[in-house]
């Protein structure tokens, strides 16, 4: 009895294969693409990142819980295919929290078609 040849490794599928290449739809300071989301940033940012959540489709209270911003921004990512790290993920909501939850806002209003690019 001979054994049978392995042609293909087991469980090389795409399983647990997560590659991210693309890119935010806006930059990190094109606040300006987008007026009401600069204006909420700005003068309300609480309200803005309710929105955000809301509209992303999580609960609206995400964005004033400790770290809520960080994971929203983490599976926003993962899950548009946009390159990164949740360290960088961290780093960014902590360091230019404003200007990267504006960024989220336009991100979502974009592919949801709200406003065009």
């Amino acid at each position: 009895m001979s054994n049978p040849v392995v042609t293909n490794q087991p469980g090389a599928g795409s399983y647990g294969t997560n590659v991210q290449t693309g890119d935010w739809s806006t930059g990190l300071c094109s606040c300006f693409s987008d007026c009401l989301v600069c204006a909420l940033g700005c003068f309300c940012p609480i309200a803005l990142s309710c929105y955000t959540a809301n509209k992303y489709g999580e609960n609206p209270c995400l964005g004033c819980v400790p770290g809520g911003m960080t994971a929203m921004r983490t599976h926003m990512r993962l899950t548009y295919g946009i390159q990164g790290t949740v360290c960088n993920d961290a780093l960014m909501t902590f360091f230019c929290g404003l200007c990267e939850l504006c960024r989220m806002a336009r991100e979502i209003r974009i592919r949801n078609g709200d406003i065009l690019q």
